[in-house]
């Protein structure tokens, strides 16, 4: 078997989502509206008062935190960070619409996390821990960081079983060859999806008082079309696979795909399709 090349997998994951930034920006409110469940969840698991340094890796396009600012004033300060330049300045955007004053905006690797041990009260990260390499070396730097007595809210996908709106797209381009099958170990959306593994990893890297649970989402689109343009911002795997098809090629992928999601597709043509993340909290 080839050893792995981490540093690759690195370099691959940060192109990836260099790219994906704008289709984000743009989905960043509907995709907001329909994860807050796993926003709230993770909000709600960690102490936030006055006065509280927050941490959120992965940040993305910075909704889970920004739920979270108000409530560390006055006093307290989130650092929106994310590996991703692009990522960070649509947060950066959004936190000036919001008439947020407290956000610090940071570029920084979950694995390599450039702030000072025991530097922060709290840290959040929604699906960003199994998108990196090396996501134990992520938890022992999210453990380093962590004040005693702090905590560590997270959300990694459940199994691919339970989550249609990516199985099916990415089934249908797996059985074209458009896609190849996520290696058991690589990074991807369901590389935690074991939540055993994530208990273990995260004992190994320090933490205690392991919580892990689990929440229901809902993708939904009024009609295919714009279900298809979410999938296409927000899935940068697919727009990938995409890109050396001609016009007519990708409309026989989005047809196949539209026709593999008709179980979720209601009398007047909306699309609810099912997702399941799994969630944790844990004390430093």
């Amino acid at each position: 078997m080839a050893e792995r090349d981490y540093e690759a997998e690195r370099r691959e994951t940060a192109e990836l989502w260099e790219s994906a930034a704008a289709g984000w920006g743009r989905q960043q409110d509907a995709w907001a509206e329909q994860s807050a469940p796993v926003a709230e969840w993770l909000i709600d698991a960690l102490p936030l008062r006055p006065g509280v340094r927050l941490l959120e890796l992965a940040a993305g396009t910075g909704e889970v935190g920004f739920r979270a600012a108000p409530l560390l004033e006055p006093g307290g300060t989130l650092i929106c960070s994310d590996q991703s330049e692009a990522m960070v300045e649509i947060a950066r955007a959004g936190a000036e619409r919001l008439g947020l004053r407290n956000v610090e905006f940071r570029v920084l690797d979950g694995e390599w996390i450039d702030l000072p041990v025991a530097s922060v009260d709290a840290v959040v990260c929604r699906w960003g821990y199994m998108l990196m390499a090396d996501p134990a070396a992520a938890l022992r730097e999210t453990r380093r960081v962590l004040r005693s007595g702090g905590r560590l809210s997270l959300a990694v996908w459940d199994a691919r079983s339970a989550n249609p709106w990516s199985a099916v797209p990415h089934g249908v381009l797996e059985a074209r060859g458009l896609l190849a099958p996520a290696a058991p170990d690589a990074p991807g959306p369901f590389a935690l999806a074991d939540r055993e593994r994530l208990r273990e990893l995260l004992d190994e890297a320090g933490f205690a008082d392991i919580e892990i649970d689990a929440v229901a989402i809902v993708r939904r689109a009024p009609d295919f079309e714009r279900y298809w343009a979410m999938q296409l911002d927000l899935s940068a795997a697919t727009r990938r696979a995409l890109e050396p098809l001609d016009e007519a090629a990708r409309a026989e992928v989005a047809a196949a795909v539209e026709a593999a999601l008709a179980a979720h597709r209601s009398a007047d043509g909306a699309y609810a399709v099912p997702g399941r993340t799994l969630v944790a909290v844990a004390g430093a």
